[in-house]
């Protein structure tokens, strides 16, 4: 009797679910056998020959101590950690806002919040931007790619804000993509001409910054990177220096010189500074405002870069949430609020952060690593799962060329339009109706480190109403 093609299929599904089931139970008994073996080995061998001293090690030195060690030992010079700090400093975490309800009442819901911040207001070419957040100075070539800096650029104008050139050389693409763009002026020879600057619409003199402090490093050039040659203005086979000084400042009391200089070849546009904030702060605004800057960026611990020491990350400067209350302090208690506009930067990554830099005395907050993670947004499925994201997004990233700059550019736009609504929807929260209105009055803690540290009442004490 010759058999029908359904009973074969029968069969065959018969045979293929016994399989399916026998390599089940074949699996289960070897995982079973080995996980056995595994945890008794464990559980019997003396400490010295046991596998888990490298859990107990680890446990103790922590797996990034083991990593950066090996990395030491591998290399045998500076180890470069990209983009900040896995150290957990104290933070803007530890802060809570207050909530508008009957002793001060929330904002009615058809009430516009004004997000706008001027900066520069005293100069006659001001900077203004539709939000309190811009894009923060990343560097052209020592760390993005072309196609990264111009997304970054379009995506900051889409949503009616700025963008910082960072280091690098200069890009004039993108200076075209950038309806508002801030020129870095670095510590090194590259981007000085009359014809760069004059494009600038503010332009940030570079001290130091949270990652890497006040340090210098060499911006390597390689022989057939034509457009780097080019851009650092150096010839064949020569670095690029960033010195830790600049030419024109060997004391601060040269530094209105400068200033003024920039003023001069620039027009009136806002001219500020960017300093890591350090223990001795005051000091540091205080030659800042000397040298008649109209903003200061100052930088917290946490903030990130392309690649830096892990020591200048992970022990030098002071963390975010007291260098901003210090430098709004400094301000008020000199008269200057009105006139100089401090910009927050640090492992700002979120609205409420935004919303508490701002209620700590900022009037703008810079955002870095963040943008690039809302700008590679799915993109980064390009070089996951073998290499990390960034390869989409540096200079001689292995992915740079699949980039795409415009889909980069809405993913960045969308973002930061995103955290506009929330800090509406935050500010609205508290019964007010501009960012400008945001104080440390709205503000308590739930650390008392934080709670003595910015002056703020901690969460369990009662509200006593002053008479």
């Amino acid at each position: 009797m010759v058999r029908k093609w359904p009973d074969k299929l029968l069969l065959y599904s018969l045979g293929a679910f016994l399989g399916y089931e026998g390599i089940k139970f074949l699996g289960r008994q070897v995982f079973r056998d080995v996980s056995t073996d595994a945890v008794k080995t464990i559980m019997t061998d003396l400490y010295d020959e046991n596998l888990w001293e490298f859990v107990s090690a680890t446990t103790k030195y922590t797996p990034q101590v083991v990593v950066e060690t090996n990395l030491r030992s591998q290399e045998g010079k500076v180890i470069q950690r990209p983009l900040g700090p896995p150290k957990k400093f104290p933070s803007l975490d530890q802060l809570m806002f207050n909530i508008a309800q009957l002793h001060v009442m929330p904002t009615p819901l058809e009430t516009p919040v004004d997000t706008k911040v001027i900066i520069g207001k005293s100069c006659d070419k001001p900077l203004i931007i539709d939000i309190p957040i811009m894009v923060s100075a990343m560097a052209y070539g020592a760390a993005l790619s072309e196609k990264a800096k111009i997304a970054l650029a379009k995506g900051a104008t889409m949503a009616g804000t700025a963008t910082n050139s960072g280091e690098g050389p200069f890009l004039p693409s993108e200076r075209k993509a950038a309806q508002k763009w801030i020129l870095q002026y670095n510590r090194g020879s590259w981007n000085k001409s009359d014809e760069i600057l004059s494009q600038a619409d503010a332009i940030e003199i570079q001290f130091g910054q949270g990652a890497s402090a006040g340090t210098g490093h060499v911006n390597k050039v390689g022989l057939l990177d034509f457009k780097m040659q080019k851009g650092f203005g150096v010839s064949p086979g020569q670095n690029a220096p960033l010195h830790s000084r600049h030419r024109e400042v060997n004391h601060p009391s040269q530094f209105p010189k400068l200033v003024e200089k920039l003023k001069y070849i620039a027009g009136d546009i806002p001219i500020g500074i960017k300093m890591g904030a350090g223990k001795y702060l005051e000091k540091d605004l205080e030659w800042a405002a000397k040298g008649g800057v109209d903003f200061i960026t100052v930088d917290g611990a946490e903030a990130a870069t392309k690649a830096s020491a892990p020591i200048l990350q992970d022990d030098f400067g002071v963390p975010t949430v007291f260098a901003i209350n210090r430098a709004a302090q400094f301000l008020r208690q000199h008269g200057l609020q009105d006139r100089v506009t401090l910009i927050a930067a640090g492992k700002i990554r979120t609205p409420g952060d935004i919303l508490k830099v701002l209620a700590l005395g900022a009037d703008v907050a810079y955002i870095g690593g963040i943008a690039l993670f809302a700008m590679s947004h799915t993109q980064v499925l390009k070089a996951l799962p073998f290499e990390p994201p960034t390869q989409l997004l540096w200079y001689d990233g292995k992915h740079a060329d699949e980039f795409d700059i415009e889909t980069g550019a809405k993913h960045l736009m969308k973002f930061l339009n995103s955290c506009r609504e929330e800090l509406i929807e935050g500010i609205r929260a508290l019964g007010k109706t501009a960012v400008g209105q945001v104080d440390k009055k709205d503000l308590f803690a739930i650390d008392e480190l934080i709670s003595k540290g910015v002056g703020i009442p901690m969460a369990y004490e009662p509200y006593l109403q002053e008479i």
